[in-house]
């Protein structure tokens, strides 16, 4: 399915929860939306799905204008961030459900479809039990093969895996992205976490306060965020974002620091316009290379998060928030020196918009 949102806006009374925006998803890909809790992502699935009507504009659906088409006429699959099942039914049963309202296959077809489902999602074992027997994971994983077995041209999650825990979030984030390539809906998933969305890959549409702020392939949003307001949504830890001023050859950081940089041509700031600098944690590392601007700060917190280790310094230019692969050990107050290369940072006009991207691409916690 080909979802077109046409100046969209929602208000409720005098507040605005959507603000106009125009959006037009890839058909049978994976479009993450992105954003804090009340960006304004709820809001936008529930105009998508049919359970609200726009205060303005027009949902199209393969051309066809379903603006205030209840959802009940609607073809569209939905998972919440709360698993819906039903208590009375068993698992096998739930997952039928809408095989067998679809009325398009006979009990063996069924039958196989849902083995085929639950197979893939780990819950072969539990086929023949309630919902209630099962753990929160098993059964929200019964909720999505259940949306998946409805094969529905217009798929939408909403956080669905918030509520799991970290080792299930993770097994299921992996999963899910098999399912969704392999499947032939126009898949849309809410989530708060940047990670999840590089992870799930395709396309993302970020949101902030009701705003659409920037939508393209993930990959691309990622590393060319449009603004200071797409790189602090897409940036876990948050970037850093360092005041600076325009030179002719680089930027000038507080401190009197100096950041050489090769402005393409027409793009370089004129000398002494504010700008503002914009470096990712894991663009900081612990090993000098040719080039590269060094830091030197005090360490102030260092936390061990899975396989990486964030560290928190007080630097010449600012607090810094550091992701190193790896484990490493600091004494807080030591003095460490981080280093970073100019074809790995950011710099952001005096308005917050985009002037200069990373050249030299590198995975998020790549060393």
């Amino acid at each position: 399915m080909q979802l077109e949102l046409r100046r969209i806006e929602q208000r409720v009374g005098a507040s605005i929860h959507l603000y106009p925006l125009a959006l037009t998803l890839v058909p049978r890909a994976v479009t993450v939306l992105l954003g804090a809790t009340q960006a304004g992502k709820t809001t936008l699935m529930r105009v998508m799905a049919g359970l609200d009507k726009p205060s303005a504009g027009q949902v199209l659906a393969d051309g066809q204008d379903v603006t205030g088409m209840p959802v009940r006429q609607r073809n569209v699959a939905m998972v919440y961030q709360q698993f819906i099942n039903y208590p009375s039914m068993t698992v096998a049963a739930n997952i039928a459900s809408p095989l067998k309202l679809q009325g398009r296959l006979d009990r063996h077809a069924v039958d196989a479809r849902v083995a085929e489902l639950a197979d893939k999602l780990h819950i072969q074992p539990f086929l023949q039990r309630l919902p209630a027997e099962l753990s929160g994971g098993q059964q929200q994983r019964v909720a999505l093969a259940r949306a998946l077995a409805k094969a529905a041209p217009l798929m939408l999650l909403d956080e669905p895996l918030v509520n799991l825990d970290y080792k299930l979030r993770e097994e299921l984030r992996e999963e899910l992205s098999d399912l969704f390539a392999s499947g032939e809906s126009t898949v849309v998933y809410a989530t708060t976490e940047p990670t999840e969305a590089l992870l799930l890959g395709g396309y993302t549409a970020v949101m902030d306060a009701g705003e659409l702020l920037q939508y393209g392939p993930t990959a691309e949003v990622f590393h060319h965020p449009c603004s200071i307001r797409v790189a602090r949504a897409f940036s876990d830890p948050p970037m850093n974002l360092v005041p600076a001023q325009a030179a002719a050859d680089g930027i000038t950081l507080p401190a009197g620091l100096h950041l050489a940089l090769a402005w393409p041509p027409g793009r370089a700031g004129a000398a002494g316009q504010t700008l503002t600098v914009g470096i990712r944690a894991s663009a900081l590392r612990l090993l000098p290379r040719p080039g590269d601007l060094s830091l030197n700060g005090i360490v102030e917190l260092a936390e061990i998060s899975g396989s990486d280790t964030f560290v928190h310094l007080d630097s010449p230019i600012g607090a810094l928030v550091a992701q190193l692969p790896g484990v490493h050990v600091f004494t807080l107050g030591a003095a460490i020196t981080l280093h970073v290369h100019p074809d790995q940072v950011h710099v952001f006009d005096a308005q917050g918009d985009l002037l200069l991207a990373p050249t030299a691409r590198r995975a998020p916690g790549a060393p």
